[in-house]
């Protein structure tokens, strides 16, 4: 069976069932801090778990893009050595939300695997909860009976709490869990033993291939347990295993999801695929790295996460690096080359995940420009590593890690490089260097998320802050405490709130609560998951009494003009460059708001004036808005409505409208109730981020009238400094070109005064020890004619240590040239000695074998580092 098939045929069976088939979320999590990716099916649905959102129908089954390569599931050196690691993979899942649990859950997973899948019955065993002295738990023998039915007790394990009891994580919800394995070893291997001890021993011939979860306790802070008032089913099979089970494969690479990619990698390098699972093909693993490698990094990017330096998508920036590295170094592949295979990628999977191909030219765009970009800086490392001071023939840890953090040379290259040259690598030190900058980043991240204080059991929030500024009548429903740094946060939720919580780009809103006589100040509103929370300087003393919510008024009004102000710049763009122009980010504050779109190229100043213009006319025209406020989407899709790739939306939306043919977008943020309240609007920057997108600052209403204010008055006070001419842009255009006239006759002196000095300095030749040896400080304050400088002593001279230093704005700067002679007959190296004397002015620098720079902050050191290199040429 073909793997679209296997999911076909899951969706179909649960459907069957009576669930609802629902999109996969996107692989990047948003309204979430505890998670940067999704890494498991049940994420989009935590809020169900939590008891925080009641779900529309109590049955959902779907597939899952999930992503795991960091914090607890960090496999990615794994990836591409084994069968079966994966960064993005595929979870098939089934829900119940306080519906059916354990009878229906184990009976529909066995009559799915065994009677419609056609799996071997002999060849599947089953796990269960063998419960936990520690927390008080008993055997799950209530599963295990159910299972009773349907597998013989000699192939139902017991397995303790590591292996068969689920947590969402430190706190929360949590439960027994039922794993089914399978074995897939040869039938002349089966005879010899029975599976069951192999089962969670981590053999690759016996896996898990689906965890039923039965969701039954709520883990508090304090660590104990409290049953919950409903139970729920979460079932994750994993698609890769699940297709290498059903198209009986040894290995997940192997199956039809993988090997079409191989194939193609074969055809396109003229390498040919092995199928070794050991570290004896570096090949294999290249190969597998990459077709693993293209699906994460292509549908993070599809989801809204750009390759970065920080966060999510510094996560994605090193799995692109990691394939481009291995393609580089074992390929043989010295051009860009991922892009080329994300076609094939996206018609593959166009009609589960549309998203890839709606942005297909978007999507190759960027990974091809940090192909390109990284092929560059392989190049640097590469040459880094050529020009480090190796003592003893090894690479020290702190050499290797900053190869492996700045270059992305992950430890195994930098071995393989280093045994080309003869030398070894500190491990121990490397792998310290890289505990020390984890920790580091632990203790940045240090959170502790108290239990939340339940008020009231009402899970219903309205926010109110489309139509109020405040309201008078609300209640506490939870309140927690959230120890960040050793510095504790407050948080609370109301039942109804005009607070907006941040999304969207907007920020969060601002202002004060009254509980009672108690003025609460609320400093910031999130959203975490559906919950919004307000953050506020202290927990007010009667939990129970009325509240009254006062957003800052002024800075909403200020921020809702800019939010406006994006939408309808997000439409003059696309007007002016085109359809292709798509959001990939925006923020909306007060005082500016900042908008990330899809374009290849620098605007145009001449595009730039025409977005501002149409932008300033239809604040003029003082469009008033349209709100629908929840409609369905199909409605929205079919008035146009522009939505955004990477967000999740339900079955009703909010759309938002100014003038049905101009702006018409999905949004839940803040909006004026006419254009004509912006103002005035005005674009501060526009500048590249990253490859195919392209960032605009802008701003409006008050910032907008300060800015022009403020160039005014900077021109009038140019104008007068020339006197106030007619034309002051000719003025300063002329005062330019005698500038550029009196720098080139300067530089013209200083290469006279440096003929002179050649032929001054050629006279002070020492001899030593078969070396002409200049050593000497110069009046010249033009490096790029004093660079010039020693190449010509030294090519005039032969056989040469060249050494000048001079003097510039209170610093002192050395050039030591070396004549390659030299090099190899005295074992000289400019790059190394130049490090060593530039300690004596304070400074470093560094360079090849032959030349070599240095500054320092102490010019009375100079003297010093001239008798430090005369005893070197002394030897």
């Amino acid at each position: 069976m073909e793997a679209k098939q296997i999911r076909d045929t899951f969706f179909t069976f649960f459907e069957d069932k009576g669930h609802k088939i629902v999109p996969s979320a996107p692989i990047v999590v948003k309204n979430d801090p505890t998670l940067m990716f999704t890494n498991a099916g049940m994420n989009q649905f935590k809020d169900f778990f939590l008891g925080t959102k009641r779900p529309e129908v109590t049955r959902i089954a779907d597939t899952q893009k999930c992503l795991r390569v960091s914090g607890k599931h960090n496999d990615l050196e794994e990836v591409g050595r084994d069968s079966y690691h994966h960064t993005m993979f595929e979870m098939l899942g089934n829900w119940s939300f306080g519906d059916y649990f354990k009878e229906e859950a184990i009976a529909w997973a066995w009559e799915l695997l065994t009677e419609i899948y056609g799996l071997e019955k002999e060849r599947l065993y089953v796990t269960v909860f063998g419960g936990d002295e520690h927390e008080g738990l008993g055997k799950d023998t209530e599963a295990a009976e159910f299972w009773e039915k349907w597998v013989p007790k000699e192939r139902i394990l017991y397995f303790g709490k590591k292996d068969n009891f689920w947590e969402m994580g430190d706190t929360g919800p949590c439960g027994p869990c039922s794993e089914i394995h399978i074995d897939l070893r040869s039938d002349a291997e089966r005879a010899k033993s029975s599976a069951a001890d192999l089962v969670n021993a981590d053999d690759p011939m016996v896996v898990e291939i689906w965890n039923l979860v039965f969701i039954q306790f709520n883990r508090r802070a304090d660590k104990s347990l409290e049953e919950l008032p409903d139970k729920h089913v979460d079932t994750g099979m994993g698609f890769e295993r699940l297709a290498m089970a059903m198209q009986a494969k040894t290995a997940n690479y192997d199956t039809d999801i993988f090997s079409p990619f191989i194939k193609q990698i074969e055809a396109d390098t003229g390498v040919t695929y092995t199928g070794k699972y050991d570290d004896s093909s570096k090949t294999d693993i290249a190969m597998r790295v990459i077709v693993d490698h293209i699906r994460a990094v292509s549908f993070a990017i599809a989801d809204g996460e750009m390759p970065s330096n920080n966060g999510a998508g510094y996560v994605i920036r090193r799995i692109l690096r990691r394939a481009v590295r291995y393609y580089y170094s074992f390929l043989d592949q010295k051009e860009p080359y991922l892009h080329t295979l994300i076609p094939m990628l996206s018609e593959r999977f166009a009609d589960v995940f549309p998203e890839l191909n709606a942005q297909l030219g978007f999507v190759q765009k960027v990974i091809l420009e940090e192909e390109k970009s990284f092929l560059k800086t392989l190049a640097g490392g590469l040459k880094r590593l050529d020009l480090l001071e190796v003592e003893n023939k090894q690479i020290s840890g702190q050499q290797s890690f900053e190869l492996y953090d700045t270059y992305g040379f992950p430890l195994d290259l930098t071995l393989l490089i280093a045994s080309e040259k003869g030398y070894t690598v500190d491990e121990v030190g490397f792998n310290a260097a890289l505990q020390e900058q984890k920790e580091r980043g632990r203790k940045d991240a240090q959170r502790e998320t108290g239990d939340w204080e339940i008020v009231d059991a009402d899970l219903d929030v309205d926010f109110i802050g489309y139509d109020y500024a405040n309201n008078t009548d609300a209640k506490i429903l939870r309140y927690r405490t959230v120890k960040v740094k050793d510095k504790d946060q407050f948080h609370l939720v109301l039942n109804k709130t005009p607070f907006y919580p941040e999304g969207g780009g907007q920020v969060g809103d601002t202002g004060h609560l009254m509980v009672g006589d108690e003025k609460i100040h609320v400093i910031d509103t999130k959203k975490e998951n559906d919950l919004i929370i307000h953050y506020v300087d202290k927990l007010p003393t009667a939990k129970t009494a009325t509240v009254s919510g006062f957003i800052n008024k002024e800075k909403r009004k200020l921020t809702q003009n800019n939010h406006t102000a994006t939408h309808l710049m997000h439409a003059a763009l696309r007007e002016v460059l085109g359809t292709h122009v798509q959001q990939k980010g925006s923020l909306v504050r007060q005082d500016v708001l900042r908008f990330d779109f899809s374009h290849f190229q620098k605007m145009t100043d001449e595009e730039i004036k025409k977005v501002e213009q149409i932008v300033n006319r239809k604040i003029r025209e003082n469009i008033a808005l349209q709100e629908f406020r929840s409609i369905p989407i199909q409605e929205a899709k079919d008035a146009g409505a522009m939505m955004l790739f990477g967000e999740k939306y339900g079955d009703f939306v909010r759309m938002i409208t100014f003038d049905r043919d101009f702006s018409n977008e999905l949004c839940g943020g803040c909006h004026v109730k006419s254009t004509g309240e912006i103002g005035l609007f005005l674009i501060k920057s526009e500048s590249a981020i990253a490859a195919g997108v392209r960032r605009i600052e802008a701003l409006t209403a008050d910032a907008a009238e300060a800015y022009v204010s403020d160039q005014m008055h900077e021109l009038s006070e140019i104008k007068a400094l020339f006197k106030n001419p007619k034309h002051t842009v000719k003025n300063i255009s002329d005062l330019q070109e005698e500038n550029k006239g009196l720098k080139k006759q300067l530089e013209e002196l200083n290469v006279l005064k440096a003929s002179a000095l050649q032929k001054e300095l050629s006279s002070k030749v020492q001899q030593i020890n078969g070396v002409n040896f200049i050593n000497e400080h110069i009046e010249l304050d033009d490096s790029k004619v004093a660079k010039t400088l020693v190449t010509n002593l030294e090519k005039s001279l032969g056989d040469a240590v060249v050494l000048l230093s001079m003097n510039a704005n209170g610093k002192v700067q050395l050039m030591l040239q070396i004549s390659k002679s030299l090099i190899e007959s005295k074992d000289l190296h400019a790059g190394n000695i130049i490090r060593e004397i530039s300690k004596h002015i304070n400074g470093g620098g560094g360079g090849q074998d032959f030349f070599a720079t240095a500054g320092g902050s102490k010019p009375d050191g100079a003297a010093a580092a001239h008798d430090a290199m005369k005893k070197i040429v002394e030897g």
